[in-house]
């Protein structure tokens, strides 16, 4: 579960990208003066992630703004001098504890709001007099050590490398620091500044935005999407369906990806009845048929329109989002099939298993979409390398 939340949500625009844009600077930096979310109850927000089908959660703590959602020690712009008052980060974190989400962060490494960093709003295109990148970096630091430690993250998704004030350098610096002081932290590949030499030190995973992954099971990845057009809250956002939800989870897994899927809380700290209906429809599925997807990995059929598979142990778990005729066609299987069933209960899956060829058909007119079939073979089904 990812989440983009602050002072910006009673505007209903863009974090960090509508400061001087949408909305004027200086009202954009003086909104926590009214930032109150009398309703945030981070036990409830968990509640939702875990019967949801979440395993980690992914706030904003810090996002091109400048906004701290936790009380650091480091910059007065944060929580603590918000009307709400209270220590976010750590309420979301302890929340995550009690419900075994993994806890980890955002952290936006440049800071429009800040005049030590050397570029500004609106979107980076305003220069500062005096900045001091050297110092920048230094917070950088302190603030990630402030939240790794009081916070006991597992994870630091990094945002806002693109921008030249941040160098190769910077980045080396940064990644050599964070993995000698904590090694089992996993990193994203936001880390990387541009530049980078095959030896310099790089981030554990990539990070496709709004769009599925390709198929790699050789370098981990992980599809972040919004559920409605904007990161942050925005009234009357054009929603997906839960359909075109569930496809999106189904091509990133089966391509071999995580699904990091954001909620966008509401100024008062609600999340909106539009993602609730979302959110509950994709944990229902998961509560039905989540044994296709989670501790799996994806292929051995590449995916593509029609569907794809996932894999764990002698199980091949074939979702279906587009019939054909009302069959599949593939290439062979080099395994020999001993058991095929549909996990839906109504839905019956024939299989024409040769040399040339594997088709599945279904036996029944009316379908479940997408349909999630498991084919038990002779042999583990990650030595079947990949198939196209």
């Amino acid at each position: 579960m990812f989440i983009h939340w602050g002072p910006i949500s009673q505007k209903g625009t863009e974090i960090g990208w509508s400061r001087g844009a949408q909305v004027p600077t200086e009202i954009y930096d003086n909104l926590y003066k009214s930032f109150n979310p009398v309703h945030f109850d981070a036990n409830r927000w968990m509640e939702i992630a875990k019967s949801s089908g979440f395993r980690y959660v992914v706030p904003t703590a810090k996002h091109h703004d400048g906004f701290c959602l936790w009380p650091t020690h480091y910059s007065p712009y944060n929580i603590s001098a918000t009307p709400f008052g209270r220590d976010i980060m750590g309420e979301i974190a302890e929340a995550a504890r009690n419900h075994g989400i993994t806890m980890c962060s955002y952290y936006s490494i440049l800071d429009w709001h800040s005049n030590d960093y050397g570029t500004g709003s609106p979107g980076g295109q305003t220069t500062k007099g005096n900045p001091n990148m050297a110092r920048h970096m230094q917070l950088v630091r302190n603030q990630l050590t402030e939240l790794i430690d009081r916070y006991k993250l597992h994870m630091i998704w990094f945002d806002g490398q693109w921008e030249k004030p941040y160098t190769r350098e910077d980045s080396i610096g940064l990644n050599e620091y964070l993995r000698s002081k904590y090694p089992s932290l996993i990193l994203n590949d936001r880390i990387e500044s541009n530049g980078l030499s095959p030896s310099d030190p790089h981030g554990d995973y990539k990070t496709p935005e709004q769009q599925v992954g390709s198929y790699d099971i050789s370098h981990p990845w992980e599809t972040c999407m919004t559920l409605g057009d904007q990161w942050a809250y925005r009234p009357h956002d054009h929603y997906k369906s839960l359909d075109r939800v569930l496809e999106i989870l189904i091509q990133t897994v089966t391509g071999d990806g995580n699904l990091l899927l954001n909620v966008g809380p509401t100024p008062e700290g609600d999340i909106a009845p539009e993602q609730l209906s979302l959110l509950d429809g994709l944990g229902a599925w998961l509560k039905k048929y989540g044994k296709s997807i989670y501790k799996t990995r994806g292929g051995p059929y590449v995916n593509g329109t029609w569907g794809g598979t996932t894999r764990r142990g002698k199980s091949i778990y074939f979702h279906i989002l587009q019939w054909k005729n009302g069959q599949i066609i593939l290439p062979p299987l080099p395994a020999r099939i001993l058991r095929v069933r549909a996990l839906q209960p109504s839905t019956r899956i024939i299989v024409d298993s040769t040399s040339e060829h594997l088709i599945l058909k279904r036996g029944t007119t009316e379908v479940t979409n997408p349909t999630t079939v498991e084919v038990m073979i002779d042999k583990d089904s990650w030595n079947l390398g990949i198939i196209r």
